[in-house]
């Protein structure tokens, strides 16, 4: 499944070389964080024994690997992604447990997708980020066999969200909106939080049974107020507009960013290990009617 780098569209250039070093700075906030949300979550799903499953948008694969437990050696799991250094990580630490049933493979779920060959799907926080969600839905739903069920976990509202959220409000008081032609990550986190308008978009990729369920979920944001900030002016809706800006405009006005910044990081809970700060999801569930 693995496709060349030379068909990449400009999304996933960005990715591989913009976003992915900061991803990986702070890969102990984001996967400690985005865990939380799927730990909610997988216990709950009806995947078993000896199924094929498929995971879009894996990342380092932490949840990948936790599937391919689940569905134990009869079983298959196949994780993708479009950044080469998270699934270099991914295929580490796969080998480290000793898992040989599970496959990570270079791919965007926007351009191709096997077909009919999975009996479950699932993606922790990479469908908001489709660029086309539902033709991308689609592809999802028709690599599921026929009665196949998917589950993906996106964020509901940027309101309900303040982990997120609240370092963009501080940084857009001090800096303007990044433009249209602004290099993103795509329509952005929050692009899935109505769920009137994900579930338009899930039944028009033709999926039914659609369901939602709401996970609410403290994450840490930083060891200490230093790192939050960092952490959200690099990575986030926060961290775009900061670097949209561009670097004079934005290192002018740093300094009240981030005096406002540290004043939100140290009204949140604390405790030995960081700072902790709000977040909500959307657990969202459908199957492949065939």
């Amino acid at each position: 499944m693995d496709v060349s780098t030379s068909a990449d569209t400009d999304f996933v250039k960005f990715w591989n070389t913009v976003l992915e070093p900061k991803f990986t700075k702070y890969r102990h906030i984001l996967q400690g964080g985005l865990s939380r949300h799927s730990a909610a979550v997988l216990p709950n799903l009806p995947i078993k024994a000896g199924m094929s499953v498929l995971d879009v948008g894996c990342g380092w694969g932490d949840m990948t690997l936790q599937v391919a437990e689940a569905v134990g050696p009869t079983g298959r799991v196949v994780g993708i992604d479009c950044v080469d250094a998270f699934l270099e990580e991914a295929r580490k630490d796969a080998a480290a447990k000793g898992l040989t049933n599970v496959q990570f493979s270079r791919g965007d779920a926007e351009v191709a997708l096997p077909l009919n060959e999975f009996d479950y799907v699932v993606a922790r926080f990479g469908t908001m980020f489709f660029t086309n969600p539902v033709a991308a839905l689609r592809r999802m739903r028709l690599a599921l066999k026929p009665g196949g069920r998917m589950t993906h976990i996106v964020w509901r509202r940027r309101e309900d969200n303040p982990a997120w959220q609240e370092a963009k409000n501080i940084t857009l008081r001090h800096l303007p909106p990044p433009g249209e032609s602004a290099e993103t990550c795509g329509p952005g986190p929050f692009s899935m939080g109505n769920q009137e308008m994900a579930g338009l978009m899930m039944k028009s990729a033709g999926y039914d049974d659609v369901t939602f369920t709401r996970v609410d979920e403290k994450i840490m944001v930083g060891t200490t107020p230093e790192e939050c900030i960092a952490f959200a002016l690099a990575i986030g809706p926060g961290g775009e507009v900061f670097r949209e800006a561009g670097p004079e405009l934005a290192d002018a006005k740093r300094p009240e960013i981030e005096r406002e910044m540290r004043t939100f990081f140290e009204s949140q809970e604390r405790d030995a290990n960081g700072i902790w700060a709000p977040t909500s999801s959307w657990v969202i569930s459908a199957r492949n009617p065939g």
